[in-house]
């Protein structure tokens, strides 16, 4: 994670500590007025996503460096309904077979789960960027497609975990990767919500239920954080049978050789959303973030590390900006040339396995053998 953790330093403040953004003093030093930067073509597709207005409104709001080509919305009763609402007010309509025949040079990916891989194949085909929007799709062979196309063409797939660039994650990130917690032994996560009666029709759809949808955030951070796991057993409960057939209550556990990892996702709380966290424990200290936004982070060392004491200590972390910002900040960079992405395809595609065992639903043949699953009876 070094080009993402290097964009902050660590100040101490007594019994506290601070981050800061200082991404402007780690520019080199110009003389006079430095070229304008033109900006990136970008066009979204879809619109059905849950978090597609979120991704646009950081894609518009970031006009400096992204020029807003326009949105695709086959659905003419779906792009009505959605035009006078600020994150699409007055943006361009296109159909998709336009925008993937202009020059852009990235595409936002915002349809719906079960279409999210076949649009981001297209797009790969047609030589574009993309930001996926999250799980990549039911299929496991076709999410590797997707990645070895995109790899083949040197184009780059971000995946829109969002975590990925949440401040206490890109600390926790820094922490894992300078070795300060010691040997990893235990995670536990849990990412749940109070589901309403659409949002539990919705999510029906998928045999994976809420851990499919919502916590494969989570499994995003572990997978970063532990690897590959070793074997994966799901834990899915359907509490109301009679009303529908959406898996709300769910438990995954990833055994690694030092490490259990455990992550939640429960549909039946009604304090779901304050009660989300991530806690990482090793043989030198702890890292717990507990909420996850705004977040809020508590870690302790068996010693001193760096601008760190030993001991417990709250952590206090720099202003948020939005909640998607950075995520095309840093794509953005990438398609400048001035880095590469921070997660590859093979991270991409060991979370995803993960998330599809985690979530019991099955994997397409693959040529690695998949981590061994079990499933609690």
């Amino acid at each position: 994670m070094e080009s993402a953790v290097s964009r902050r330093s660590f100040v101490s403040t007594g019994s506290k500590v601070s981050t800061c953004l200082l991404t402007s003093c780690l520019l080199p030093a110009v003389h006079g007025t430095p070229p304008a930067r033109s900006k990136i073509r970008i066009g979204q597709i879809g619109t059905s996503h849950p978090h597609a207005s979120g991704k646009l409104a950081a894609i518009r709001g970031l006009d400096e460096i992204y020029e807003l080509v326009g949105v695709v919305e086959p659905d003419e009763k779906r792009r009505q309904a959605v035009a006078m609402t600020e994150a699409y007010r007055d943006v361009r309509w296109l159909n998709q077979q336009d925008l993937l025949d202009s020059d852009v040079a990235a595409i936002a990916v915002e349809t719906r789960v079960s279409e999210l891989v076949p649009t981001a194949i297209k797009c790969i085909a047609a030589g574009k960027h993309i930001h996926l929007d999250k799980p990549a799709g039911t299929s496991m062979s076709a999410c590797r497609e997707m990645h070895q196309q995109a790899n083949q063409r040197g184009l780059t797939i971000q995946m829109g975990y969002m975590l990925r660039y949440n401040p206490a994650f890109v600390l926790l990130f820094d922490v894992v990767k300078k070795g300060w917690l010691g040997r990893i032994t235990e995670l536990t996560a849990e990412m749940g919500k109070m589901g309403n009666g659409s949002l539990r029709k919705e999510l029906s759809e998928f045999p994976g239920g809420g851990m499919f949808e919502l916590s494969c955030h989570m499994i995003d951070a572990m997978v970063t954080v532990l690897g590959r796991p070793d074997r994966i057993t799901a834990h899915n409960r359907t509490s109301y049978p009679s009303k529908d057939t959406f898996v709300d209550n769910q438990l995954a556990v990833f055994d690694y050789p030092h490490a259990i990892a455990t992550v939640r996702c429960n549909h039946l709380d009604p304090f779901g959303f304050t009660r989300r966290h991530f806690h990482v424990v090793g043989e030198q200290g702890t890292f717990e973030i507990n909420p996850l936004e705004p977040p809020q982070v508590r870690v302790a060392f068996d010693r001193p590390r760096g601008k760190f004491k030993k001991g417990f200590q709250d952590i206090e972390l720099a202003g948020k900006t939005g909640r998607y910002d950075a995520e095309f900040e840093d794509l953005a960079e990438v398609i400048r040339g001035g880095k590469t992405l921070d997660w590859n395809s093979e991270h991409d595609l060991t979370v995803h396995e993960s998330v599809l065992l985690g979530s019991g639903m099955a994997l397409t043949p693959t040529k690695q053998s998949p981590p061994k699953q079990t499933h609690a009876k």
